[in-house]
């Protein structure tokens, strides 16, 4: 699970095409300490009623609707090799009346221009439900990546919508950021901004980053969900005008970055925590490096 927890920027207002401020390299440690600590509770736990109360599968109209949009408008789409063990992972935690199981899934598909779009769905009861969905574009395609985490904790909900730049250069931001920039600027008004994220990880999000922390479902299901639909309406509009990129040191720059993305996201993926919590670290790992975030190897983005 990456945007909201892996990382981010405190611009001075909201992000844009100005510059942006880092605050603090804390926020980042504090969060995911948080994180594990809200998964850790049992069941039992309380949970915020106007956050949670009566929910269940909160986000599953999210990839229902992103399986059809893109099964609609990819007509090149086939299924992304997932390991057994990785596409339905179950468990029970707590004892007694305090037990809860939890369940993760995963959703894989790929293209000609996207190496690997994937999914993972994790519900364990009205204390956890999530859905991390990213875009991976293939390495001869400058396009950015497609990010969207939705989470719901006791507290409430963390939801971070983005196109994550491979570079952050005037030229790339008016390509693929301009046309974005309206959508991103009807919802932040809709949406307050979430906070603060550490300086390391501001190259990996982009002017239009959406990042909020609504406290009612009904805001997730509404000015979330259109958001979500309108990220990824543009998302996949731009994939489908991207040219392919021949250029020996630009397809060397495209490398490059999304090794820096892959490497960051791995080291501080902190679902890494709730996921040994539940499945131990072995399982976890390896479903970090190979499912999550899959290495690259000489130039090659096949797995």
């Amino acid at each position: 699970m990456e945007a909201f927890v892996g990382g981010g920027v405190l611009p001075t207002h909201r992000p844009g095409f100005r510059s942006v401020v880092s605050r603090t390299g804390r926020a980042n440690a504090r969060f995911s300490r948080a994180v594990t600590m809200c998964v850790e509770a049992d069941a039992s736990a309380p949970v915020a009623a106007s956050a949670t109360e009566g929910v269940t599968d909160l986000y599953q109209s999210f990839w229902d609707h992103a399986d059809e949009v893109m099964k609609a408008k990819l007509s090149d789409l086939e299924d992304y090799p997932i390991p057994e063990d990785y596409l339905h992972k179950e468990e029970v935690t707590g004892k007694g009346k305090k037990m809860q199981k939890v369940r993760t899934r995963s959703f894989g598909y790929r293209t000609p221009k996207l190496r690997q779009i994937r999914a993972a769905h994790v519900q364990g009861g009205q204390s956890l439900q999530v859905l991390n969905f990213v875009i991976f574009p293939e390495l001869t395609y400058r396009v950015p990546f497609f990010g969207a985490d939705l989470v719901t904790l006791p507290g409430g909900h963390l939801i971070a919508l983005d196109m994550q730049p491979l570079f952050h250069d005037d030229e790339y931001k008016e390509e693929f950021y301009s046309a974005l920039k309206p959508i991103f600027d009807k919802y932040a008004e809709q949406l307050p901004w979430g906070g603060d994220f550490p300086e390391e990880a501001k190259q990996f999000f982009s002017p239009c980053f959406l990042w909020t922390r609504p406290a009612e479902n009904e805001k997730v299901q509404n000015e979330v969900f259109d958001a979500f639909k309108e990220y990824l309406d543009m998302y996949l509009s731009i994939v489908e005008k991207a040219p392919e990129i021949t250029d020996p040191e630009e397809l060397a720059r495209i490398e490059k970055s999304q090794k820096a993305y892959l490497a960051y996201r791995a080291e501080k993926d902190p679902a890494r925590g709730m996921f040994q919590r539940f499945y131990g670290p072995d399982w976890t790992e390896e479903y970090i490096h190979g499912e999550h975030y899959p290495a690259l190897s000489n130039g090659s983005s096949s797995p």
